[in-house]
């Protein structure tokens, strides 16, 4: 059974940073695509970043690039998300997500197979 868990999340004040975590279990973690997407109240779920877990390639929404770093530790089968100069926009619950199941998909589309149960991240202003 895949299980995604997410944390490092919370509340900061703009300015701030935060880094979340992604620990991935019961999943074949190499050679596939991992992404960081978020939802605020009332809007659509939408991509952060993603991370090619065979070859470290990265791809960021245009919102968060220059701020949030993705990056992985493959020994730990962990992704995690540096965000930096956070903003007030920036809340949102932050949701991980596993297995892109194709590889012409969009790494930050959302057709991913397995999603976290998310980290609430608040940024005050």
């Amino acid at each position: 059974q895949v299980q995604l868990v997410e944390s490092g999340g919370g509340s900061v004040q703009a300015g701030g940073s935060l880094r979340l975590s992604c620990v991935a279990s019961g999943y074949t973690y190499n050679d596939d695509y991992m992404a960081w997407f978020r939802q605020a109240p009332g809007k659509e779920r939408e991509a952060v970043a993603a991370l090619y877990t065979g070859g470290g390639h990265t791809y960021y929404a245009d919102s968060v690039k220059g701020r949030f770093t993705i990056s992985q530790d493959n020994a730990k089968k962990t992704v995690y998300l540096q965000m930096n100069s956070l903003k007030a926009e920036d809340t949102a619950m932050y949701i991980c997500a596993a297995d892109l199941g194709r590889s012409d998909y969009d790494p930050l589309g959302p057709d991913y197979n397995y999603w976290g149960q998310g980290t609430q991240v608040t940024v005050s202003s």
